[in-house]
């Protein structure tokens, strides 16, 4: 390695994410994509982007010694975003659409940038869902700033290299009137 060349750790504080409507064709093709419109919000914090693969045991009859391990089913943990409180209220008329009986399910789209606003790495999830809003504790003692949260169930977190969301040239051109209408 030449002198210079370092390459440091990413830093997790630069970062966007952008939802779009499940049932589209075409948000799934510009996700499948990485095609990135712009974000939805301005999120403090994103946590979740877990998984966890279940081993399931299985003890082999005359081998006494150890307890065989497969693999099972894959669960995702709920992704958790977290903003100050602004004057839009998207994130709470996508949750309490779902109260009302017309929520539409979204897929997403996470990206992690450098310092450059270059993307990195991206996981996008599919099929999300708002299963919990949580609004601003309220404390006239205090000066902090008001954070709501949304909570996301989701039905799978994928990995997007960073040269995957390079395929943006002519095709976001072609389709960023396509996701503006989409909102």
């Amino acid at each position: 390695m030449a002198i210079g060349n370092r390459e440091d750790p990413v830093r997790g504080y630069n970062f966007v994410i952008t939802l779009l409507d499940s049932t589209s064709a075409l948000a799934s093709v510009v996700v499948s994509l990485g095609i990135q419109k712009p974000p939805d919000a301005g999120f403090s914090e994103c946590s979740g982007l877990e998984m966890t693969m279940k081993a399931e045991e299985f003890r082999e009859g005359g081998n006494n010694g150890t307890v065989l391990k497969f693999p099972n089913r894959v669960e995702w943990t709920n992704l958790r975003l977290r903003r100050g409180v602004t004057r839009s209220t998207a994130l709470w008329d996508w949750h309490y659409g779902f109260v009302e009986g017309k929520g539409k399910r979204r897929d997403g789209m996470i990206v992690l940038q450098n310092d450059l606003q270059k993307p990195v790495r991206a996981w996008r999830f599919s099929r999300g869902l708002p299963v919990k809003w949580t609004g601003p504790s309220l404390n006239a003692a205090q000066n902090q700033v008001a954070i709501e949260e949304l909570e996301i169930a989701h039905e799978g977190l994928k990995v997007v290299s960073a040269s995957g969301l390079g395929v943006l040239g002519e095709a976001v051109e072609s389709v960023a009137g396509a996701v503006e209408s989409l909102f």
